[in-house]
């Protein structure tokens, strides 16, 4: 079976093609297009331009990505001109993309997939509409099984792309990126409860944030983390909160570090225009931070629920302090530790694609009644 997977939930446009065979899988092409220079000037996602940034490119990323899984076949015996039409009014907010998609679909033929995976949420309502616009688009005319996905429960399933992990349950899902922090209690694949979350800002964009304080740019948590590596010495005697480090609960709350940030960079201004040697510290004492909050809670969550595993997922698993902290938490803990390939950890397609494959039992749904949930949750079918 393949299996075409569509991401667009935030910044990062996703085309992804999958073989799956007795839910081994195999990623045949995983295209993605960045917008990481275009939002830097703003210090983070500007969802207008985001919107209009995968109107741009989803149908180049789809052409890629065929290609590259030697899928794309030019030459149409036929146009169903009653179908384009009925794509187009689908598509009548969209002018833009739809001439994309019936230029597309006028040059090629259908090719060999069995189903289409299309993120619906979580994500900013306007990019998530370019995925699913062109998911239904794709669905209708060619006939082909749709299946609405969970952008957070791709961040769990992308631990098994181009590698063997051992399916051992229960385990202890930590999805950490810019839009999201939850820990999870996952009893089987697709059986999952949020056990823990941040009740305001995620890590990443504390991350983000606080780097836009320090000058940095974005994205935030690439930039402080290569910063702090940089930090040699402690002369400024930062001290950051570790905020609900020792709740009894397995909730974050990131707020209030943003917040100690602030003041404190208010208070050092001249510092931090004089001295890089003040914002590599900076940067260091927010990454310990973020790092031993995260870490502390995994550690409860993993005793809590005698948890086998610890699977790691998003755009900040890739942070290397945190991946060394998590490592030493399941070796003392004798537990199995997963994290996704360095190409897997931010959004892309490839771990929508997946989830059909290897999670049973996903509805699919008419094209017509597919829509995005930005504030779609965890546990919402």
């Amino acid at each position: 079976m393949i299996i075409l997977g569509i991401e667009t939930s935030c910044d990062d446009t996703g085309i992804s093609l999958i073989r799956t065979d007795k839910k081994k899988i195999e990623v045949l092409s995983n295209a993605i297009s960045s917008q990481e220079t275009i939002h830097s000037p703003y210090g983070g996602v500007f969802p207008a331009l985001a919107k209009r940034e995968h109107q741009k490119n989803i149908i180049l990323l789809l052409e890629k990505g065929l290609k590259k899984a030697k899928l794309l076949k030019k030459g149409v015996e036929g146009i169903d001109e009653k179908k384009l039409k009925k794509v187009k009014d689908a598509l009548e907010r969209s002018p833009e993309l739809y001439e994309k998609i019936e230029v597309f679909l006028k040059t090629y033929a259908k090719p060999e997939i069995d189903k289409i995976a299309v993120t619906i949420g979580p994500g900013l309502e306007p990019c998530l509409w370019v995925g699913v616009n062109t998911a239904k688009a794709l669905s209708y005319y060619w006939d082909i099984e749709l299946v609405p996905i969970n952008h957070l429960e791709g961040h769990l399933i992308a631990n098994h792309l181009d590698q063997d992990n051992e399916l051992q349950f229960p385990a202890i899902g930590l999805i950490v990126s810019g839009g999201n922090t939850q820990i999870v209690l996952i009893e089987g694949l697709g059986k999952y409860k949020v056990v823990g979350e941040t009740k305001d800002d995620a890590a990443g964009e504390c991350l983000d944030k606080t780097a836009r304080l320090l000058g940095l740019g974005y994205p935030g948590g690439k930039k402080i983390s290569e910063l702090a590596s940089q930090c040699k010495s402690s002369q400024f005697s930062i001290s950051l909160p570790r905020p609900m480090i020792h709740d009894k609960s397995l909730d974050f709350s990131f707020s209030g570090l943003k917040t100690a940030v602030l003041y404190e960079t208010k208070k050092r201004q001249s510092e931090i225009l004089l001295s890089k040697d003040y914002r590599e510290e900076m940067a260091k004492e927010i990454e310990e931070a973020v790092v031993e909050v995260i870490s502390k809670k995994i550690d409860k969550a993993i005793t809590k629920y005698s948890a086998k595993r610890l699977i790691v997922g998003g755009g900040v698993s890739a942070n290397k302090k945190l991946r060394t902290s998590l490592k030493k938490i399941a070796r003392e803990k004798g537990i199995t530790l997963s994290f996704p390939k360095m190409a897997y950890t931010g959004d892309n397609a490839a771990m929508i694609a997946a989830i059909p494959a290897l999670v049973e039992n996903k509805k699919t749904i008419s094209w017509s009644r597919l829509k995005p949930n930005s504030n779609l949750r965890l546990n919402d079918r």
